[in-house]
């Protein structure tokens, strides 16, 4: 037995001993068996009396009894152990002796203390615990693991992580497989799920993730009885945390724009400046369209109005004003923005374009191919190839329209939200200031 294990006759002589006893006290079963009690040997002659009659009182109780008192090792060291005792019933069903069955008590509080901490992890824990076996599949959850997950803390035991996750799943398969291969990672890792429950959201989450391998106690060698995966769900410290970091960088980013175009002595060279610093980290290709200029006598740029008339510009007063390509980041190979010839033809932007929405609204607009790109769906806005995602933005100036700025994303982007916009906006207004006064220097209108 793992524990050890002594037997007292009826008239109290040792008559088991076995070697679990043998290790903890250091007396060999010949040494022990048939010896008169354990005064003397195994403990203190002053301890003895009251010891012995601890362990005979089990032959008058019903149930086991537990003791804790001191034992003699055979080199004269005293042990705490606790002990439990039973009586051994004849075949007349009265106590022909006692059994007891004791361990140091270091090892016993140890041993309950895990017992007891399994126990709470698996019932009163904050974190959410999964005892994943070793074909990683969930074993044991907790509650908090459970509602993290979206189900039942039965509905998960045993099936594949697959039936639980959407993205995500093979990196934690990933980890869980390396813990049980080469044992506790020594940091805590954070993996970004989407739980199959939330399939119609694809509402991504960060989970802070900790892993230790278990393994049997009981067996010669180590062999893994699975993985406990400990996480907790920190989706909005890393959301706040990352839009933080995008505010710091985009502010950073305005702030050497500002510094570049400043040394800019073409104001149209200070406008590709914004675009290409704006470009960092935002987008994969930049356009600016201007109002093409107007045969009227003064020739402004404001011929092209906010409201979206062009007034002197050959237009009927209903129609919206032509745009003209102004500047634009390469398509291919990466390198800066440049400006381009100034043709004065107008880009072929079909009705509903969204930078023709954005003159019309005087703001911002944002497109999308969705998640199914149709073919031709940028080669009809005239935009780059591999383009899925677009924010036009119109470029105001001294309470004047003078084009339109477009930001457009490939596949391996997400779409642009309101912050995206609000980003662009505050580009507009520069690249808008810089075209204004390209405009002034020249005695014309930005696009002219």
């Amino acid at each position: 037995m793992d524990a050890a294990l002594c037997a007292f006759g009826a008239d109290g002589s040792v008559t088991h001993w076995n070697r679990e006893a043998e290790r903890i006290l250091g007396w060999t079963a010949d040494e022990a068996v048939g010896r008169q009690g354990l005064a003397g040997w195994a403990v203190r002659k002053e301890d003895a009396d009251e010891v012995e009659a601890r362990l005979l009182a089990a032959t008058r109780a019903p149930g086991r009894q537990v003791h804790e008192f001191a034992l003699l090792t055979k080199d004269g060291r005293r042990v705490l152990v606790r002990t439990q005792s039973s009586a051994v019933l004849g075949p007349d069903g009265r106590a022909a002796g006692v059994y007891c069955a004791f361990s140091e008590v270091h090892t016993q509080i140890d041993l309950e203390r895990s017992i007891a901490l399994s126990e709470a992890l698996f019932v009163d824990a904050s974190w959410a615990v999964v005892l994943v076996d070793a074909d990683l599949r969930p074993a044991v959850v907790n509650a908090h693991a459970a509602r993290a997950l979206g189900m039942g803390r039965t509905a998960v035991l045993g099936r594949p992580l697959g039936d639980l996750l959407i993205q995500g799943v093979e990196e934690l398969e990933s980890a869980l497989t390396h813990v049980l291969a080469e044992g506790t990672p020594p940091a805590a890792a954070e993996l970004w799920v989407t739980l199959r429950s939330d399939e119609a959201e694809q509402t991504r989450r960060c989970w802070r993730s900790g892993f230790v391998r278990l393994a049997s106690p009981l067996a010669e060698e180590p062999v893994p009885l699975g993985v406990g995966w400990l996480f907790q769900d920190v989706t909005d410290a890393k959301r706040t945390e990352q839009e933080s970091a995008l505010l710091r960088f985009r502010a950073q980013q305005l702030h050497r724009a500002g510094r570049a175009a400043g040394e800019c002595e073409d104001p149209t060279e200070a406008a590709a400046v914004h675009l290409d610093f704006a470009l960092a980290g935002f987008a994969d290709h930049g356009l600016v369209d201007v109002v093409r200029r107007g045969t009227g006598e003064d020739g402004g740029a404001g011929e092209g109005g906010g409201s979206g008339e062009g007034g002197g510009s050959g237009h009927p007063p209903e129609s919206a004003p032509a745009l003209v390509r102004a500047i634009a980041s390469p398509a291919g190979a990466p390198g800066p923005s440049e400006a381009v010839p100034p043709t004065g033809i107008p880009v072929a932007y079909g009705a509903g374009h969204p930078a023709a929405q954005a003159l019309e609204r005087c703001g911002s607009v944002r497109a999308g191919a969705g998640p199914a790109v149709a073919e031709g769906w940028a080669a009809a806005r005239k935009w780059p190839d591999g383009t899925v995602h677009g924010l036009c933005v119109v470029l105001r100036s001294r309470g004047r329209t003078l084009g339109v700025v477009t930001f457009l994303r490939g596949p391996s982007r997400r779409p642009f939200d309101r912050a995206d916009a609000a980003y662009a906006e505050d580009v507009a207004s520069r690249i808008a200031a810089a075209l204004d006064l390209a405009g002034e220097v020249t005695g014309g209108s930005a696009g002219g």
